[in-house]
């Protein structure tokens, strides 16, 4: 009789910690054989280590019978790049299965990113396992960012997700009816607090830290260099004007050494104690061991774990120029900045705005759902025109491009005075050589 593989894939520590707290409570069955495949999709991999040679990974092994490499299995190409056609599918599931000694084990995957490769290319190999996804992040609050072959979509069972912003669920995959489930909170700090005890070279903080996260903003073609640079110096400038002397800048692990020495500089005038902390660990190690007194960062889940899991102050810094760079409109760090933006308080005095109440919150997320995937979120037409008749204002208008609006036919897109204009590609039409004209008349 065939046994059972059950396949963990992850690219990040931080979604190994929520693996591993999935499974001490319980969420899978025992199998024969479990399997962690690790992802390394940093741009160039040969160069950067994979989470398995990291500090931290020790205690996270134990959870798992072997640890794979999908680098090695598919060398030369680079994860992010390759996927098979679709006639060589059937002959790449034969090797991989003599590859790691799988036989004719029924195969289970648990899977972060399955819209994009490398995870979209490990669940369309195995064309029959049943597919669990785990959320490594704030993305899951936001619509699914491609349409998923339902070859795919239909075969994913439960979505696996933290609660990071308690009362918010999560939208992604929902057009498949896939529910989601909580991964336990006290079961992830356990895990977070083995990973932490493995970890040495964390350096002992006063009482008074300030931690900088870097989130290398210009490989995402987000930013430029120069323009990242600056974004550091000011989340420095800021917690220094809150009174922090000691300032510890975490630095993305693929980030380039300049950014740290433009910090070096800017400390130095300030009079500031800076460490750049270039040990590849989580944030939440620093978290758990030296207790910041501020967490300042852009958009990243650390700023949520610091303030939800830790009671950590914390501040965000550049949302709102993100939220203009940001392109196309559906990009899938959309939600993940407006969260931070909505919810958490600004480092900077411009920034100083309440919170979004929690009860607009879940109909803010419908509206966005539509406005960045209307196609594959048709259903939520109507929440959208409810919230944008309602709530479109100074605190949530940076949040909709007007452009998109218009498109979609959307309160707050065309002007009042076109409203009963159709929404049709005549209309839309007539609105754009209108727009030519103005702009012709005015040269």
């Amino acid at each position: 009789m065939p046994g059972t593989t059950q396949i963990f894939c992850a690219s990040t520590l931080y979604g190994v910690a929520t693996l591993a707290a999935a499974i001490d409570s319980d969420f899978f069955e025992e199998p024969d054989r479990r399997v962690l495949l690790v992802f390394n999709n940093t741009t160039t991999p040969e160069t950067a280590p994979a989470l398995d040679e990291m500090p931290g990974f020790a205690p996270l092994r134990e959870h798992f019978d072997e640890v794979l490499s999908w680098n090695e299995a598919i060398r030369p190409f680079h994860p992010g790049a390759w996927a098979p056609r679709a006639d060589d599918i059937p002959l790449f599931e034969r090797y991989l299965r003599l590859l790691w000694g799988l036989g004719d084990d029924r195969v289970s995957l648990v899977l972060e990113s399955l819209q994009v490769a490398p995870a979209l290319t490990v669940a369309q190999l195995f064309t029959d396992a049943p597919i669990d996804v785990y959320a490594d992040g704030l993305m899951s609050y936001g619509p699914t960012r491609n349409k998923l072959d339902p070859l795919v979509g239909t075969r994913v069972r439960r979505l696996l997700h933290l609660d990071l912003v308690p009362g918010l669920t999560p939208m992604l995959l929902t057009e498949f009816g896939v529910p989601a489930h909580l991964v336990p909170t006290p079961a992830f700090l356990k895990v977070l607090g083995e990973i932490t005890e493995t970890v040495s070279e964390l350096p002992t903080l006063p009482g008074d830290t300030a931690l900088l996260l870097g989130q290398y903003l210009s490989a995402l073609n987000i930013l430029s260099p120069e323009e990242e640079e600056d974004l550091h110096v000011r989340m420095m400038r800021g917690a220094v004007a809150r009174g922090h002397r000691t300032v510890v800048f975490k630095p993305h692990p693929t980030a380039p050494a300049r950014y740290s020495r433009a910090l070096e500089a800017e400390a130095e005038q300030l009079g500031v104690d800076l460490t750049v902390l270039d040990t590849p660990v989580l944030a939440e190690a620093l978290f758990d061991r030296a207790r910041p007194a501020l967490v300042v960062g852009c958009f990243s889940t650390a700023l949520f774990t610091a303030s939800v899991f830790y009671g950590l102050p914390v501040a965000r810094i550049g949302t709102e120029l993100l939220l203009e760079r940001l392109t196309p409109y559906q990009n899938s760090n959309r939600v993940p900045t407006i969260l931070a933006d909505a919810l958490l308080p600004g480092l900077e005095d411009g920034e100083q705005e309440d919170a979004l109440p929690a009860e607009r919150l879940s109909g803010l997320l419908s509206a966005l759902g539509f406005a960045m995937q209307p196609q594959i979120y048709p259903d939520l037409r109507p929440q959208a025109e409810q919230f944008l008749a309602r709530h479109l204002g100074p605190r949530t208008r940076r949040y909709f491009k007007k452009r998109r609006l218009t498109a979609l036919g959307l309160p707050g897109g065309i002007p009042q005075r076109l409203a009963f204009l159709p929404r049709n590609s005549t209309a839309r039409r007539v609105v754009r050589r209108a727009r030519a004209l103005r702009k012709a008349v005015r040269r």
